[in-house]
Parts: C-alpha cells; sequence; structure tokens
C-alpha cells in the first residue's frame, strides 16, 4: 500500500511542483462582496481553486453520507443487542462440551 501511494503521490507532487515554477506571475484577486484584495501568484490563486473545490466537494459527500451513517450505528446497535439476546437465550455448556 505504502508503494502505491508512493506511485501515485510522486507524479502529482512533480506536476504541481513544475506548475507553481512555470506560473509565478503575480496576479490581482478581489473578492468582490468583500474589501479584500490581494496580490498573489498565479499557482496559489489555482491550487487555491482547486483545494477549495476539493473540500467542498468532501463536505458535500460527508452531509450526503449522514443518513447511511446513522443506519449503520442503528443496525450495529440492534446486532449487539441481538447478540446479547443470544446469549442470555442459550443454554449454558457444561465444561468438557463444544
Amino acid at each position: 500500500m505504502r508503494l502505491l501511494s508512493w506511485i501515485i503521490g510522486l507524479p502529482i507532487a512533480i506536476v504541481l511542483v513544475v506548475f507553481a515554477v512555470a506560473n509565478r506571475q503575480i496576479v490581482p484577486v478581489d473578492l468582490f462582496p468583500l474589501p479584500i484584495a490581494a496580490e498573489l501568484p498565479v499557482y496559489l490563486v489555482v491550487l487555491g481553486a482547486l483545494l477549495t473545490g476539493f473540500l467542498m466537494g468532501l463536505l458535500a459527500a460527508w452531509i450526503a453520507g449522514r443518513r447511511h451513517r446513522a443506519k449503520a450505528r442503528a443496525e450495529a446497535r440492534r446486532a449487539a443487542h441481538l447478540e446479547r439476546e443470544v446469549d442470555r437465550l442459550a443454554p449454558p455448556t457444561e465444561p468438557g462440551q463444544p
């Protein structure tokens, strides 16, 4: 698994470094409704936008999975309850018997 993460991660890191080195021009960034303005390198603007989109998608997927996680928790509680019930109703075994 560690080798697979290196095989995937290393080329991505190389591409990001090459992209950052090739796009060092400064661009003005204004956040229109807010009185915030900054001059940033292009690579920061692009990578920041990609990171923001990734995090927003991650949050949307986490929120969408809420129902499934709740159902899994309820099923786990039910399974634990039924296991306790089986243990309670099972006849006691004598020593030396399976």
